[in-house]
């Protein structure tokens, strides 16, 4: 028996609160470099719940055959220093060999279930020891181990519940991910700490998990500085609650890149250039272009929605092809909005910035805009919720009657599995659908609220009033060479059933084996 069952049950919680805060940190750690799609997070899930899973077994197996207050509180300072110890290990291999990892074949599926299982092998085995030991010192008989095994797990969700929030809201946002593994563990090294100088007898015990502890500071002295990333060209990296965000400099350029950096998510030129790989922006602005002649010269672009504004780079590109206008633009990640007032000039009078929820606030603003451009996808997934029937016939109603949308959606080489999808889907609620392969694995896809003809855009440039020489000629290159003939397929995606993650999986594996 333990000689303070209150410090016992406070154990049980912080170790609660600590499994999933290593859970979410390595899974910020890896995201640098492999991102946030479907795959990595059943890398660290399925990991999680198999080593806890082993950590019950071996737990229950020791408290069986060990009952010792000194064993359980012992576990306890392993977990911490194991935590903090291979939680850095894996940030500073992600950090030295970034580079190297991006470019090796089937690396978010292989990659990513390597890192997670070193970075938390130990400590949430150790971790998950704990609450079957928890019982076995915390039950006084067996007329109470029901209430006290049931006290003991639902502390400890709570610990986990707690876990769950702090890390991914305040602490890895503020602090960065490496000092977030080096808080959780350091409570966990202080409780573990204090119970062993609680229930030892001798000095021994209590010098060697002090002098243990201690071995522990030159790796976090070694591996907690420096910047995340070792980029060449970079000029700022940050994390967020929703991302991790970079920017890097070539020359006259900035690029914006997110999580593992496999997509430019927003460029800004000093010198007013347009890099080669730009192509998917560029074709963007030419949205406008596909409404009636008739229309196009009549009614002048004035009015248009962007979800997924990045640091402003489609509304640079329109102003600079159709002049003045007003945006409304809606961006999830506040950070990102602060690095493109500061390094892409994101400062436009008529630029109007709403942070949140692309679908949420789309549907809270007046509406009657001439374009709604969507391009709100971290490679390769799409939102789900911004892919369905319901959301296109929102967008529909935010716009114009001569008004037209325009969607950037991933296509992994000849895999058209998605656009055909969407096309399907915008087919629903739009009369006119055009889909345009841009370089590299996209597609645009516009569709307009009007019957409309793809000979519209070419009459339109051609009547288009403009002091742009680079952008539209750029992109009616692309539009005629990318114009496909549509080929809707038989998923229909709504709100009630969307499986656009399972197919995004589905095309990813099919590109890995190619």
């Amino acid at each position: 028996m333990v000689k303070n069952r209150k410090y016992l049950f406070l154990s049980v919680f912080l170790c609660g609160m600590t499994v999933l805060a290593v859970e979410f940190t390595a899974s910020r750690m890896l995201q640098t470099v492999y991102g946030t799609s479907n795959i990595v997070w059943a890398n660290v899930i399925g990991l999680t719940l198999l080593f806890l899973t082993m950590g019950y077994f071996i737990g229950g197996w020791l408290a069986d055959r060990y009952p010792r207050p000194l064993l359980f509180y012992g576990l306890i300072t392993a977990a911490g220093f194991s935590s903090i110890f291979f939680l850095l290990l894996t940030s500073l291999i992600l950090r030295t060999t970034t580079l190297t990892l991006t470019q090796f074949n089937a690396g978010a599926i292989i990659g990513s279930f390597a890192g997670v299982f070193m970075a938390i092998a130990v400590p949430v085995t150790l971790l998950g020891c704990i609450s079957p030991f928890a019982i076995r010192l915390g039950v006084p008989d067996v007329e109470h181990a029901g209430r006290i095994s049931g006290r003991i797990y639902a502390i400890s969700t709570w610990g986990s519940l707690l876990g769950t929030y702090l890390p991914v809201l305040w602490i890895i946002p503020v602090a960065g991910s490496r000092i977030t593994a080096v808080i959780f563990g350091a409570v966990l090294l202080v409780v573990g700490l204090i119970g062993i100088w609680q229930e030892a007898e001798s000095v021994r015990p209590k010098a060697a998990a002090a002098v243990a502890c201690l071995l522990l500071i030159p790796f976090v002295v070694a591996w907690t500085p420096g910047g995340i990333k070792q980029t060449p060209g970079q000029v700022f990296e940050t994390e967020s609650p929703y991302n991790y965000i970079e920017v890097i400099k070539n020359r006259s350029c900035y690029y914006l890149f997110l999580n593992e950096g496999a997509a430019i998510h927003s460029f800004y030129c000093d010198d007013g250039s347009l890099p080669p790989q730009t192509s998917v922006y560029r074709t963007l602005t030419i949205a406008p272009l596909f409404a009636h002649p008739e229309d196009f010269q009549n009614h002048p672009v004035q009015n248009v929605a962007i979800v997924g504004l990045g640091a402003g780079t489609i509304a640079k590109l329109m102003t600079r092809v159709y002049g003045e206008m007003r945006f409304d633009g809606i961006e999830l990640d506040p950070k990102i909005v602060d690095v493109g007032r500061k390094y892409f000039d994101m400062n436009e009078p008529e630029l109007n910035v709403h942070v949140g929820d692309g679908r949420y606030k789309l549907n809270k603003l007046a509406g009657g805009y001439d374009v709604v451009v969507i391009d709100a996808y971290k490679p390769p997934y799409i939102p789900w919720h911004l892919t369905t029937v319901e959301y296109f016939e929102e967008v529909k109603s935010k716009l114009n009657e001569s008004g037209s949308i325009a969607i950037n959606v991933y296509r992994p080489g000849r895999d058209r599995r998605l656009v055909n999808a969407m096309v399907a889907t915008l087919m629903r609620v739009f009369p006119s659908i055009y889909t345009i392969d841009a370089r590299g694995d996209n597609t645009i896809i516009v569709a307009t609220v009007k019957p409309t003809r793809h000979e519209n855009v070419q009459q339109n440039f051609d009547a288009l009033v403009t002091d742009d020489t680079e952008i539209i000629p750029s992109a009616m290159e692309v539009f005629h060479a990318g114009l496909k003939p549509l080929e809707p397929s038989d998923v229909i995606f709504t709100d009630q059933v969307a499986p656009v993650e399972p197919l995004i999986d589905s095309m990813v594996l099919r590109q890995l084996r190619l």
